[in-house]
């Protein structure tokens, strides 16, 4: 069980303010306390955070392959290990393993392996905490592949869907699909019914089968910009849709890569800082050199902040959470309210987490995370444990 700590003298980004010098306490895992005022329970162990430090809730990833040598394709326990202890390095508290494109025994083999993996964590982990799986394809489009290997995309199969939902244990929690690879939107109206998120993503589609899409149950765009049909004033195509369509929420990939600094200023100003969630799309060369790996079985050249398949497509990021954050506040202006949103409230309102999540509120986990006011994480609290603490934090 984790110990009670009190967190003072620091900057709390709650639902509807930004409360200076404020005090937030953690009990039994659980956030006891959020006042302007000292509380009068006692705590083991304080800490009191750096000038100009901001107390943001834990940062949810809803679209991460892997990163720190790992992949969730790995179907390996280690993997799983690495990525939840590794990401709080990075402000994430909790994390949806997301698979790609692959052979249907590699993906089912994964989904077990997450399945049990997540059982076996329930009383063990100390790190993130994984909230289930996002299944990014293979339900298609091969014209906007992407970096979804080509020869197991297949249209859309609801009896496969129910088969790999079994094996994962009910864990799928978003489907990323290509409407047009739907026929009668039967997939879309079952993940409506079951309450998983259909993501149109990796797709060719016009706005109009989007707009059918939408009321057939679909609510999700998948890494806005790459791997979809782009803007033309006549035909809006998925960009057009996703950015105009008010009841689509829509992640967004701020690396400055996967889209222009501009693009991402667009999107958060279409979007608003209520229908847009940062995820890293990140594969496991993250936190790792330069160098080879792979990634869906392809090989990955990653130099710098890019990784690109041999033919130079994009094939997932490096990307950190708090350094996506980062950009988005240099690209947009945006608030720390606005960052809250973007990094967790809205991730936990579209998975039905809300009530134990997303928000620095009394009785939800206690995710929590320090930052500089430059993004750098310097405390990463999850569920009441003290996850990661920067060598810059080392005298709180």
């Amino acid at each position: 069980m984790a110990d009670s700590l009190l967190l003072s003298g620091i900057s709390i980004v709650t639902e509807n303010e930004v409360i200076k010098n404020g005090y937030v306490g953690v009990k039994d895992g659980k956030i006891s306390a959020v006042s302007t005022e000292r509380p009068k329970e006692q705590y083991s162990k304080e800490i009191q955070g750096p000038k100009d430090a901001v107390l943001l809730p834990g940062m949810i990833d809803i679209h991460i392959h892997g990163g720190y040598g790992a992949d969730t394709m790995d179907a390996s326990f280690s993997a799983l290990d690495a990525m939840s202890s590794r990401l709080p390095e990075e402000g994430t508290t909790s994390f949806l393993a997301t698979t790609i494109t692959q052979e249907h025994g590699q993906i089912s083999q994964a989904l077990v392996n997450a399945r049990d993996w997540k059982s076996a964590e329930e009383s063990s982990s100390l790190g993130a905490e994984l909230i289930g799986i996002h299944l990014e394809g293979p339900f298609v489009s091969p014209k906007r592949a992407g970096a979804q290997p080509k020869e197991w995309i297949r249209p859309s199969d609801l009896a496969l869907f129910k088969k790999w939902q079994q094996e994962a244990g009910g864990l799928i929690k978003i489907v990323t699909l290509a409407p047009e690879e739907d026929q009668q939107f039967e997939l879309i109206r079952y993940l409506k019914d079951e309450s998983i998120i259909a993501s149109m993503g990796h797709t060719d589609a016009d706005s109009a089968l989007l707009l059918e899409a939408f009321e057939a149950g679909a609510s999700h765009m998948t890494h806005l910009y790459n791997a979809m049909s782009p803007f033309h004033h006549r035909e809006p195509g998925v960009i057009g849709t996703a950015l105009a369509h008010e009841g689509y929420v829509t992640e967004l990939i701020a690396d400055g890569i996967h889209s222009h600094p501009l693009a991402a200023k667009l999107a958060f100003l279409a979007k608003g800082s209520s229908k847009l969630i940062l995820i890293t799309d990140s594969m496991r060369a993250k936190g790792l050199k330069d160098g080879v790996y792979e990634f869906g079985g392809q090989s990955v050249t990653v130099k710098g902040k890019t990784a690109l398949l041999p033919d130079g497509t994009l094939a997932g990021s490096i990307l950190k959470m708090n350094e996506g954050a980062r950009h988005m506040r240099a690209f947009t202006n945006c608030s720390w309210t606005d960052i809250a949103n973007i990094t967790s409230a809205n991730a936990a309102k579209q998975l039905g987490i809300f009530d134990r999540k997303g928000s620095i509120t009394e009785g939800k986990d206690a995710d929590l995370v320090i930052v500089s006011s430059e993004c750098e994480v310097l405390l990463t609290v999850c569920r009441g444990n003290i996850a990661f603490k920067s060598k810059e934090a080392d005298h709180i």
